[in-house]
């Protein structure tokens, strides 16, 4: 399997690359980001683009592969609706119908988030969006296309938050996810599995095209 990763450098995307290196069935592995990351591997090859709602000038360099696994996002956390929904719908847009034009065979998986409001009518600003940019996709010529929705996500071997606010968070709640899987197990996942279960999903299909975190950690144990 051939897979593209977008927002490799991010807490979710450096546990879904990490999976993705130590899968022997990926094959290749392309990251699309916009600063240079540290990780180095014979599978991966990174392509560095400040803007990334335009690959235009990289088309022929986005075909041949089987799918993509879109982990880029923003805190909503003092935006403005219009930035906000230029950051995370248009872009995610922008680049899901480059690939679908490039791999009409292609799986395209987009992390979302527990919450978010495929009516697209409710209060919360984020969740109209994330609703928004999760029904388009769901509309867009891939192969297929699944939208995960995992709530707390514990950051698991070596991985950590890219912004120093998200780190203080996880400072303080990160000690609390055994209480956390205990009272509501439905609701946290991990790294790991986030990645595992892309990789599963990518492979085998699965039987919802929304999945919650519960359904994550599900996907996680199929092999």
């Amino acid at each position: 399997m051939r897979v593209i990763i977008f927002g490799a450098t991010g807490m979710v995307g450096q546990g879904v690359l990490r999976e993705c290196l130590l899968d022997p069935e990926v094959v290749a592995i392309l990251s699309l980001v916009r600063g240079p990351a540290a990780q180095r591997h014979a599978k991966l090859r990174e392509i560095v683009r400040q803007d990334l709602s335009d690959l235009s000038a990289i088309e022929d360099q986005l075909s041949g592969y089987d799918a993509c696994f879109f982990c880029l996002g923003v805190s909503s956390l003092g935006m403005a609706e219009a930035d906000y929904r230029r950051v995370t719908r248009d872009l995610t847009l922008s680049v899901a119908r480059t690939l679908a034009g490039q791999n009409p065979g292609m799986t395209f998986i987009y992390v979302s988030g527990t919450g978010t409001d495929s009516s697209e009518r409710g209060r919360s600003m984020w969740a109209r969006v994330k609703g928004e940019t999760e029904n388009a996709l769901l509309d867009l010529p891939f192969k297929a296309a699944y939208m995960f929705r995992p709530g707390f996500i514990r950051p698991m071997h070596g991985v950590t938050p890219k912004t120093k606010w998200l780190r203080r968070v996880y400072a303080v709640i990160g000690p609390l996810y055994p209480v956390l899987k205990t009272l509501v197990p439905r609701y946290v996942t991990t790294t790991e599995c986030v990645g595992r279960a892309m990789i599963n999903v990518a492979r085998h299909g699965a039987p919802k095209r929304v999945l919650e975190s519960q359904d994550i950690n599900a996907a996680c144990r199929e092999e």
